[in-house]
């Protein structure tokens, strides 16, 4: 709550309060001023409060001010007539503040918050029941004796229809408190309004048929101010603003049993009361006995209709939790089906296969890769490669034999459990899963050729079961290893080659605090003029005691494990330490290699740019190699490895391609990435003069390059007639054992930074 609202509704209940106490004793003229004040001022703080909270019915708020505007506007016309010619007559004036009372009422009516799809007549059998009652009432109580039976003592006013329009608040007011679920400080206050207002007139009424004034006095004019000045408080009131509705009350909630039960004992008991009275005055006649009846067999039909909505709303809550019921046993065996099966392909999951497997039968276990999926996905998009995937789910359906089961693994994995022992049944399914698997595709307008790897783990003892996936998934690596489409078995050697892996990981971890690694470097040679103007930093392990372990062999276990990332931060700060002395003498830059995991840290940028501070050399003498693999990555959404490169090259720092050529999809992503320098694979390097093919192949490149205006490394430079050809080429720098091979810091001697002769 906003202390200016609280204010403000605090000093408008003060005001009104204040002028409630000084109005009884300021005579005719000055209570009307007084009502027609507060009313006028209640219909602004209405105004204000739909402004401020929204309330959800602002319709209702409306007429509740239009009605305090009514009052106000009649209040002020007989403040002018008293002034000038004493007590008015009954007149139009008389109608406009009548009209406060049903626009009062149909606000009431408004109010109520309903759930979506409730009915919009909730309560009104009460409201109807009330009013009836409320006639029997008013009969009884105050227009029999006071006017009926007044043998014309009593004078007509005004102040004869006020009980009758004190009924329609009374109903409505009965409808909001039936039909509100949850009584709010609003509700609350315009409920008391309502209470005031009726209290307040039927003291006015008898007064004025004994002749009182016509303006009200005492308890009459405290009482309506205060209820004037009500419904402008509650507008203020941060309550007004808009409610999730909640349901509509059902048969049988205590407020509508005890309004019920009053409404019915109420009634009877005031005619009784009057019949009594009127016969011992010998005044009873047919009115005494048929307003009274007439109430009493309309309460007793509105009765009947409540109850008869009240046994339809429990049937409709009957049936609704039925509904609800039977839409939660639907759901939990959706849920069900969800979790148990793939909602691409609706093949069953891995889930699903390890509980057949764990059933202890044998089965025999094939897994299917595709190969160059993610292809499609980059150049058709993934609504081609979702349609590709139920495709080959449909292929392979084509290939199953009884008892067998296909599931979808994850990705483009497939898995088949073929049922029984025998392993030349598995035999003919893994190739002929293979076999159906390379025929052509037809995938949105577009013919593909596909392949697929495939690994194979024959049928078991029961204690191995738990190893079928471990081992169907190593020899699915090998196939993919062993260069795809092509089905690999699993045997042993699989798995020591796996162990040899994870005990790789653990001296890994174990070199990285011993520093067991180093950095050497290799010259990189501009063709122009065979000078070394960089150097390439390549990571060496070399444990104390042992033979030094080839890259081959722990970067990709690096990789794998995540090793990679503090590795190659480790190199890097080293290297950029090393290089920072050689480029400030002369001029020479430096190129690391970049992981594909390390531009997966969301602190690389901040890595690099704090160690390039820390060495001293400066961003522009640095290039970051890259693989085709981070290219392809970036291509399909890695917005961090992209974000990385392109902050980086905005501080000056090179971006390098390294093995180029040796992908499928680089060209497209030359445009459109931070790139500076292609380094051509040594894998394009011609073998000799006669290679014309792999010479074409080095002269696209660089041109390629050229046109690009990216700088072009060759790799593999072991002759001279490489150095020779790709000078002629118009390739710009050369990097091999022609020139140097990879050495230590100590060995790069400032004759190393020299021309280079051609051997």
């Amino acid at each position: 709550m906003r202390p200016a609202e609280a204010y403000a509704r605090h000093a408008w209940l003060v005001a009104a309060a204040v002028i409630a106490l000084l109005a009884p004793h300021l005579g005719a003229a000055g209570q009307q001023c007084a009502y027609a004040l507060v009313g006028l001022g209640s219909a602004v703080c209405i105004l204000v409060g739909v402004r401020l909270h929204r309330p959800a019915h602002p319709a209702g708020w409306m007429l509740l001010a239009a009605g305090l505007i009514c009052g106000a506007a009649a209040n002020t016309v007989w403040a002018v007539h008293v002034s000038v010619s004493g007590s008015p007559a009954l007149s139009a004036v008389d109608g406009v503040y009548f009209a406060m009372y049903p626009l009062l009422a149909a606000g009431l009516a408004v109010l109520p918050e309903r759930a979506a799809g409730s009915s919009r007549w909730a309560g009104m059998a009460e409201a109807g029941i009330v009013t009836c009652t409320g006639a029997t009432l008013a009969w009884a109580g105050l227009y029999d004796p006071y006017i009926v039976d007044a043998d014309g003592a009593y004078t007509f006013s005004g102040a004869t229809a006020y009980p009758l329009l004190d009924l329609l608040l009374v109903a409505m007011a009965v409808r909001l408190l039936v039909v509100q679920r949850r009584l709010r400080h609003t509700h609350v206050l315009l409920l008391a309004m309502t209470v005031l207002l009726t209290a307040a007139d039927i003291p006015h009424f008898l007064s004025v048929a004994g002749g009182g004034s016509w303006s009200g006095t005492g308890w009459s004019v405290t009482a309506w101010l205060i209820a004037f000045a009500l419904p402008g408080v509650a507008a203020l009131h941060p309550g007004s603003a808009a409610h999730p509705a909640e349901p509509d009350p059902i048969a049988g909630s205590w407020r509508t049993a005890v309004v019920h039960g009053l409404l019915v004992l109420v009634g009877p008991a005031a005619t009784g009361y009057a019949l009594l009275e009127d016969a011992d005055e010998g005044q009873l006649d047919l009115y005494d006995v048929g307003v009274p009846l007439t109430a009493t067999v309309l309460v007793a039909l509105l009765l009947v209709v409540r109850m008869t909505n009240s046994q339809r709303q429990l049937q409709r809550h009957a049936t609704s939790l039925a509904g609800a019921l039977d839409e939660q046993a639907a759901l939990q065996e959706s849920l069900r089906h969800l979790a148990e099966h793939d909602v691409l392909t609706d093949l069953p999951n891995r889930r699903v296969l390890e509980a057949r497997i764990a059933s202890g039968d044998p089965y025999g276990l094939v897994m299917l890769d595709l190969d160059g999926f993610q292809d499609v996905n980059d150049r058709l998009g993934h609504r081609a490669g979702d349609e590709l995937l139920v495709l080959i789910a449909e292929r392979l359906h084509t290939v199953l034999g009884p008892g067998d089961l296909l599931a979808r693994t994850g990705g483009d994995e497939f898995a088949v459990l073929v049922a029984g022992s025998d392993e030349h049944v598995l035999e003919v399914r893994a190739h002929a899963a293979a076999e159906v698997l390379r025929l052509p595709i037809v995938v949105c307008g577009y013919t593909l050729h596909l392949t697929a790897s495939v690994g194979v783990r024959g049928p078991g003892d029961t204690a191995e079961g738990e190893y079928l996936f471990g081992d169907a998934d190593m020899a699915l690596t090998a196939a993919k290893t062993a260069g795809k489409n092509c089905v690999i078995w699993y045997d042993r050697t699989l798995r020591h080659r796996q162990s040899e892996r994870i005990e790789t990981v653990a001296k890994l971890r174990l070199a990285l605090d011993a520093d067991e690694f180093v950095v050497h470097y290799q010259p990189i040679v501009d063709l122009g003029t065979f000078r070394t103007v960089a150097v390439e930093a390549l990571v060496r392990w070399l444990p104390p005691g042992e033979a030094p372990i080839g890259p081959d062999r722990f970067i990709p276990a690096a990789e794998e494990s995540g090793l990679i990332i503090a590795l190659g931060e480790w190199v890097l700060r080293r290297a950029c330490s090393e290089a920072a002395a050689w480029h400030r003498e002369h001029g020479v830059t430096l190129t690391v290699n970049v992981s594909p995991r390390q531009l997966t840290d969301d602190t690389f940028t901040a890595k690099v740019r704090r160690i390039l501070a820390d060495s001293g050399l400066p961003a522009t003498a640095l290039a970051l190699e890259i693989t085709e693999g981070i290219l392809i990555g970036a291509g399909t959404g890695s917005a961090q490895a992209l974000a990385h490169l392109e902050a980086l090259r905005a501080d000056g720092v090179r971006i390098a391609i390294d093995d180029f050529g040796t992908g499928y999809s680089s060209l497209g992503y030359l445009r459109d990435l931070p790139v500076d320098i292609l380094k051509i694979d040594r894998s394009l390097m011609p073998a000799g003069e006669d290679d014309h093919r792999q010479i074409a192949l080095v002269r696209t490149v660089v041109d390629l390059a050229r046109s690009l205006s990216l700088t072009t490394v060759a790799e593999g430079v072991e002759t001279a007639f490489h150095a020779t050809l790709l000078q002629e080429l118009g390739c710009d720098r050369g990097q091999g054992y022609h020139f140097a091979r990879p050495m230590p810091a100590t060995n790069l001697t400032a004759g190393q930074f020299g021309q280079v002769p051609i051997r």
